[in-house]
């Protein structure tokens, strides 16, 4: 800013004489431009040097009254990407599996106490799913008794934990490098804790943001935590990359009766013995992170304003929307909160079957299929380099995350949603058709693009600020606590059920009930699904009273 303080100021006195001023009105203002500028006494001033100061002092006054009346964008901004880490931690936490589970395979393959079977194998695979279901279960009862900020910095200490037990489960008490079943419990503990973390990211992070968020900006910036989701996956796609390295992975064969043997023990024992605790160990460092930044946010706005707390709610509220604004919005938030004590039920059942669907059909759609199994289906479909593909998928999911970002308040929740949905039907009838088939090899490849592409600008974002905003004030704790906790059990029914699925039923069964049910998304989206777009959270009081009892 002085620099372009500096720059004005030459510009307007090139050229021109310099002389002193002593006038006494001026004396303030001299004083402190030559503090400013370093100047000594008896230096020369340029002449409209104090003219333009006073400009410039009367502009930033000017500023700082506009900012009191419409709030501090950047200080928004910042919260927000504060939050989102938890988004990020969500990705990385439940994709880093997809690097690490050949290597962990190989490694409790070597147990002799016991036999670790497909079934062991699906079950530590999807473990940290169990975690997700009691950390969505519990977030309502967390965030309504903790507040939404607490139970965040407890989901940093979980991420945290998880990270470093995952990576060393012997924890300085079991005999390291020798694998056998106590092992692989304390392994799976060290999976539900993350799980945990993950569990109450996913339903706090979106409530934290659309708590704080104007309306008019609400989507777009809950949509940033699907972004940081999408972006956490390819973040931990890129590090399990380089991880392994010149490595070789081990190549593991089925012998059937959920038995497998390893074909290459010799060349992959640095990926058995060590790469998989580096993959589950890099998560410490975001981990780290966001537990500690999320301590210098505020809580939200509607929490404080629930638990008595209206002067500190009141003052957050200035900075992001203004002094005005604020006392508008806290007395709409006052008069939703101060009401009767409300049940679960209060707004009628369709409310939160509404919420409840929402997260099935997101998690029922197959997408996780994709995003947990892609090494294995595109080594499945004959491709050579299915580490390469996985990444490269990662990209473009991110970019199609972006289209919701910058459309969610133009285009509403309830078209890209219906888009998304045949889009998704589209791609995943194109995989049922030409998976097998060599001739359509690279169809079939665009087929899971589009199917993938599809659900990022849709399912992906758009469900998760549906569910952070549908919701009316006073049950939207309990209720979201539910919804999220439903979008994890079909999670995990999805993730443990692909395989299976897909190898006794065929990948064109699998991919085509997949496409039936975005069919079904999108007659349920049609029909039964409000449109939130540019209304208050307060106004889902009143949609719900008003329309939908």
């Amino acid at each position: 800013m002085f620099l372009l303080i500096l720059v004005q100021i030459y510009k307007k006195n090139r050229g021109k004489p310099h002389v002193e001023r002593n006038i006494y009105k001026e004396k303030t203002y001299i004083i402190r431009w030559r503090l400013i500028l370093g100047m000594k006494k008896g230096d020369f001033l340029p002449v409209n040097a104090t003219l333009f100061y006073r400009k410039v002092i009367k502009i930033l006054n000017l500023r700082i009254m506009e900012q009191k009346q419409t709030g501090s964008r950047a200080y928004l901004i910042s919260i927000v990407m504060v939050a989102v880490l938890g988004g990020l931690l969500f990705g990385y936490d439940t994709a880093v599996i997809s690097g690490a589970e050949k290597g962990l395979q190989a490694f409790f393959m070597g147990a002799e106490d016991f036999t670790y079977t497909d079934f062991w194998h699906g079950f530590t695979s999807s473990s940290a799913l169990i975690g997700c279901i009691i950390g969505s279960a519990l977030s309502g009862v967390m965030a309504s008794n903790w507040g939404r900020k607490r139970s965040l910095i407890f989901a940093g200490v979980m991420f945290f934990i998880s990270a470093w037990g995952s990576m060393c489960p012997e924890s300085l008490v079991l005999p390291k490098g020798e694998p056998n079943l106590t092992l692989l419990i304390v392994f799976n503990l060290y999976r539900v804790i993350g799980g945990i973390g993950v569990g109450l990211a996913s339903a706090v992070c979106p409530m934290y943001i659309g708590e704080i968020a104007p309306s008019n900006i609400r989507g777009m910036l809950v949509s940033w935590n699907q972004f940081a989701i999408i972006f956490g996956q390819l973040v931990v796609y890129f590090v399990n990359f380089f991880i392994l390295g010149d490595h070789i992975a081990p190549a593991i064969q089925s012998v059937g009766n959920g038995m497998n043997q390893i074909l290459n023990g010799g060349e992959a024992a640095w990926a058995i013995e060590t790469g998989w605790r580096y993959m589950f160990g890099s998560e410490m460092v975001p981990a780290g992170l966001f537990a500690l930044l999320i301590c210098f946010v505020p809580e939200t706005p509607r929490y404080l304003a629930m638990v008595g707390q209206d002067a500190k709610a009141e003052r957050i509220l200035a900075r992001i929307n203004g002094a005005e604004e604020a006392k508008k919005i806290l007395n709409d938030i006052k008069n939703t909160v101060t009401e009767k004590k409300e049940k679960l039920l209060t707004y009628g059942v369709l409310c939160i079957f509404v919420g409840v669907m929402l997260s099935v059909f997101q998690q029922a759609v197959g997408i996780n299929a994709v995003l947990y199994y892609a090494p294995r289906i595109y080594e499945a479909m004959g491709f050579d380099n299915p580490m390469v593909l996985t990444v490269f998928n990662g990209i473009v999911n991110l970019g199609f995350t972006c289209v919701a970002i910058f459309t969610v308040e133009k285009l509403g929740r309830k078209p890209l949603l219906i888009t998304g949905s045949l889009g998704m039907a589209l791609g995943a009838i194109g995989v049922a058709i030409t998976f097998g088939n060599p001739n359509l090899q690279l169809l079939c490849m665009v087929s899971i693009m589009v199917y993938s592409a599809s659900f990022m600008f849709s399912w992906g974002p758009i469900c998760w600020v549906l569910i952070a905003e549908v919701f009316p004030n006073t049950i939207r704790g309990a209720a979201v606590a539910i919804a999220v906790a439903f979008q994890w059990i079909f999670n995990w029914i999805v993730s443990t059920s692909f395989v299976p699925l897909a190898n006794s039923m065929g990948y064109w069964f699998t991919y085509g009930l997949y496409g039936v049910i975005c069919i079904l998304a999108a007659i349920f989206v049609w029909k039964l699904v409000p449109e939130t777009k540019g209304k208050t959270l307060e106004d889902m009081t009143k949609l719900w009273k008003k329309d939908y009892r």
